[in-house]
């Protein structure tokens, strides 16, 4: 920043430095339907030094908060000075609000205040030549209000039944499997997952990688079988499972081994779920961890 622009941000800052300036410059300058949601009364400067994971720091200008009107809560305030225009400014604005908002969380509070963000300009240029609006910042602004205007899209394999995820072509056999990594003995799906690795071929590093997960997360009654059914089944596989078999027996991690005691606390919290008995209860009397848990009453 040229000395000319640190005197114009110097002097702006002095300014709505001074609560009462910043009051009235709110309070001129908010659009009404967001003043009058604000108790400017209130008013109190917060810090507008964001630090990254990586330790740099950013800055906005000015950043207040407010308490609303009509119900308990906060509304802040970011607002920026410019001395020249910037064509990306509203994606900037936009980091400055979430930073705020996330600052809003670190300090306790349990749901994100909105930030209204204002920019105060004076340049050379005039009128300011760019849009305000964060969405016409990107290629295709219809479809980045299309994405960001609602609800983004989630893919809960925990309340889709199978017979769905069995169509899922090549991603079929990662849904199923962690679909019910928590929950059931995979040598009951076995024969599914033969069938799946059939139709829908892995390179070799993912069935590995997929027999080791299945080795440190899921749970079988029977070791063995379950890989015998896969190599039985299966065309291409057959010397990676009798490979993997033998590295896991060396490790001392062969599925099963211990799992054996987690499918019987497994079948004991379903038993305890249709009892009635309490959560905490369960929890104390399985082992099972929250998440578990959780998986478990879902598909009760």
């Amino acid at each position: 920043m040229s000395n000319s622009l640190s005197h114009h941000d110097a002097l702006f800052k002095k300014f709505l430095g001074n609560i009462a300036v910043a009051r009235d410059f709110l309070d001129i300058h908010l659009p009404a339907s967001l003043r009058e949601r604000c108790d400017l009364s209130t008013l109190a400067m917060e810090s507008s030094t964001f630090i990254k994971d990586n330790l740099r720091s950013f800055y906005s200008d000015m950043l207040y908060s407010v308490q609303t009107t009509r119900e308990p809560g906060y509304i802040y305030t970011v607002i920026e000075h410019q001395s020249r225009p910037e064509k990306m400014m509203p994606y900037r604005m936009l980091r400055y609000c979430l930073e705020a908002m996330q600052q809003h969380l670190d300090q306790g509070h349990k749901q994100l205040p909105v930030v209204i963000p204002l920019l105060f300009y004076h340049g050379r240029t005039s009128p300011y030549p760019y849009t305000t609006c964060w969405l016409d910042c990107f290629a295709d602004p219809e479809l980045a209000e299309s994405v960001y205007s609602q609800a983004f899209p989630l893919i809960d394999i925990t309340a889709m039944p199978d017979d769905e995820i069995m169509t899922h072509r090549r991603v079929a056999v990662l849904e199923l499997i962690q679909k019910h990594i928590r929950t059931r003995d995979m040598l009951e799906l076995s024969n599914d997952i033969a069938q799946l690795l059939n139709q829908w071929s892995l390179p070799h590093e993912q069935f590995r990688s997929m027999l080791f997960y299945l080795a440190q997360c899921g749970n079988t009654s029977d070791a063995e079988q379950f890989l015998q059914n896969i190599a039985r089944q299966t065309t291409d596989y057959k010397e990676d499972v009798m490979t993997i078999a033998e590295q896991l027996r060396q490790k001392g991690i062969l599925i099963g081994k211990q799992i054996g005691a987690k499918d019987n606390s497994i079948k004991i919290a379903r038993e305890l779920i249709a009892s009635g008995i309490e959560r905490s209860v369960i929890i104390r009397s399985t082992k099972l961890t929250e998440e578990e848990l959780d998986s478990l009453m879902a598909l009760q």
